[in-house]
């Protein structure tokens, strides 16, 4: 979600805690809080130059609230960029708030959008602040933020200053509208772009308004396609000596994923409406019930694995039946299929269809919450699921780096920092700056 106007920079950062190790890795040796920017000589393996993954050395500062800017630097800090997170004094990310359950009276939210990332407080609202974030930015290569276009430029802390103090810069800024356009000064949230977007008007059941998805979607696309510029204007940075802006946008990372639905439209006319569980004209791809009450999901819309659904099924006939024999003529008769299908998987109880399935080669699954999850074997074999240590609630359960790199993984460091945890650090590492002239920036409120 984007940040208002005058609101100051919230980030979340790294904690000192024993470092996690990731999926199917040997021992690491990175130490937590070290910055990482030089690294040692190595072969690219745990103990060589990418100990943390293939970022290791790249330095971030990330002035971002709630989660389109903050998703974003929680993917470069997986891969091992040293994420310094620029916070508000008082409070900090409104996310160290934010969440239903609350043990410990703490956020469940923050320890995984804050991970990796080390928390530096600094009030960009005073000369004092905006001077020691000016220090850290000629310090940095990646610069993210995602407050309404203006208000860093308000701050003297738009791309043109920060340009004359470090040209080589990659200033990221994710926003719910972009840099440009009538609607860019627009106060905007992830849902707001999600609707703009496109993905509302196409969710959920046609006989209900439309649906929200139940997790911050837009706000984790805008950060990941934030994630991929920063990427991509690196390697030009790294090749010209110039950085540039990264423009994120929540409705227009929403449109990216609406496949033909402008051209539907546009060439025929049509309008894709919401379709429950279904995509019109993909067929069978559904979930169905089972004999104990259950459902199942089964995907064998492809020819070849519906031929293999058929026989499963004992009915091989289906597959040379005209109604269902190719994929267009199962999209033209798809309730009579789903109609069909679904009158033979009642016969079952969820498990042994399930089985008869996957021993027929025929895609199928199960719609799975937290609990399944946690307890199913293939997310523990690959350690899908990793646990970190948490200074209140002891062992902390979060999803793992996706995706995974053979030769230089990313990997879990510690859980998001306390609020300020890291501030003293980083502006005597980073910025060398002495004890007294840090409690003097303390005092006047700066930091």
């Amino acid at each position: 979600m984007t940040g208002t106007p005058g609101s100051g920079p919230l980030n979340g950062a790294p904690g000192d805690g024993p470092l996690a190790g990731a999926p199917g890795d040997g021992p690491l040796t990175g130490e937590a809080g070290d910055g990482g920017r030089t690294g040692g000589a190595g072969d690219g393996g745990r103990t060589g130059r990418f100990a943390d993954g293939p970022l290791t050395g790249l330095r971030v500062v990330e002035a971002g609230v709630l989660l389109a800017g903050p998703f974003c630097g929680q993917l470069l800090g997986d891969f091992g960029a040293e994420v310094i997170k620029v916070e508000e004094p008082a409070n900090g990310d409104p996310m160290r708030q934010w969440g239903r359950e609350k043990p410990h009276g703490k956020s469940l939210w923050f320890p995984v959008v804050g991970r990796n990332k080390k928390s530096v407080t600094c009030n960009l609202r005073v000369p004092e602040g905006q001077r020691v974030m000016r220090e850290l930015l000629a310090e940095a290569d990646v610069f993210v933020e995602n407050f309404r276009p203006g208000t860093l430029e308000r701050w003297g802390l738009g791309p043109d200053e920060l340009r004359e103090l470090n040209p080589k810069l990659v200033i990221v800024r994710v926003t719910a509208f972009g840099q440009s356009g009538p609607y860019a000064s627009r106060a905007g949230y992830g849902s707001i772009g999600e609707a703009m977007g496109g993905i509302r008007y196409v969710t959920g059941d046609p006989a209900t308004p439309p649906s929200r998805i139940g997790v911050s979607l837009g706000d984790s696309l805008a950060g990941t396609f934030a994630a991929l510029g920063a990427m991509m204007a690196l390697r030009v940075a790294e090749a010209t000596g110039q950085g540039q802006v990264v423009d994120s946008a929540i409705y227009e990372s929403v449109l990216a994923l609406m496949e033909s639905l402008l051209p539907e439209y546009a060439l025929t006319g049509y309008v894709r409406e919401r379709t429950g569980s279904i995509l019109p004209n993909v067929a069978p791809s559904n979930a169905y019930p089972t004999q104990d009450g259950a459902s199942i999901l089964i995907a064998a819309n492809q020819d070849t694995v519906f031929r293999r659904l058929a026989a499963t099924m004992g009915r091989a006939d289906l597959a040379t039946d005209p109604r269902y024999a190719s994929h267009a003529a199962r999209g033209e008769n798809q309730a009579a299929l789903d109609e069909l299908i679904a009158a033979w998987t009642a016969t079952f109880d969820q498990e042994a269809l399930l089985k008869l399935l996957h021993d027929g080669g025929v895609p199928a699954g199960l719609v799975y919450t937290a609990r399944e999850m946690l307890a199913d074997e293939h997310f523990a074999a690959r350690e899908s699921i990793i646990e970190l240590p948490h200074p209140e609630m002891g062992a902390f359960p979060m999803h793992n780096v996706a995706p995974r790199l053979s030769g230089t993984p990313g990997r879990l460091r510690w859980v998001g920092p306390k609020l300020g945890q890291h501030t003293d650090e980083v502006l005597r590492q980073v910025l060398a700056l002495s004890a007294d002239r840090i409690a003097e920036l303390r005092a006047a409120g700066a930091i």
